[in-house]
C-alpha cells in the first residue's frame, strides 16, 4: 500500500516519522557508542548543511559514496537523502578495474570517502 501512494512513502519519510515518535531510542549500536534516532538525524542535517554550502550538491546530483562500515556512512546517506542527490555506493574494499568501472557506471560528479580511501 505505501508503494501505491502519490508520492511513494521513502526510506526517508519512515525514519523522519521514527525520529518524531521515538526520538531517544537507539537506533545504531556501534562498538561502546548507542547513536539514537535524534543523534542520527541531528548528525544527517549538519551533514547536509555541510555538503550543501562546501561542496554545492543540489537535488538531482549523484554522490558517490566510498565509505567504511561505520556510522558516519549512515548519516551521509540520511544527509543526501535529504538533499535529494541520489547516492552511488561504492565498495570500500574494491581497488583497481572494479572501482574504475564502478565510478564509471555510477556517473557521479562527487565522491566522498574518508581519509586513506
Amino acid at each position: 500500500r505505501r508503494l501505491n501512494r502519490r508520492p511513494p512513502v521513502t526510506l526517508l519519510d519512515v525514519f523522519q516519522e521514527h525520529v518524531r515518535r521515538r526520538p531517544r531510542w537507539p537506533l545504531i549500536l556501534f562498538q561502546d557508542e548507542i547513536y539514537t534516532y535524534e543523534d542520527v538525524d541531528r548528525r544527517s542535517n549538519q551533514a547536509a548543511r555541510l555538503l550543501a554550502r562546501r561542496l554545492g550538491l543540489e537535488a538531482g546530483q549523484t554522490v558517490a559514496v566510498f565509505l567504511p562500515n561505520h556510522p558516519t556512512y549512515v548519516w551521509t546517506w540520511l544527509a543526501l537523502a535529504k538533499l535529494g542527490c541520489p547516492m552511488a555506493c561504492l565498495n570500500c574494499n574494491v581497488r583497481g578495474r572494479a572501482l574504475q568501472h564502478a565510478l564509471a557506471a555510477a556517473g557521479a560528479t562527487v565522491i566522498l570517502s574518508s581519509p586513506g580511501e
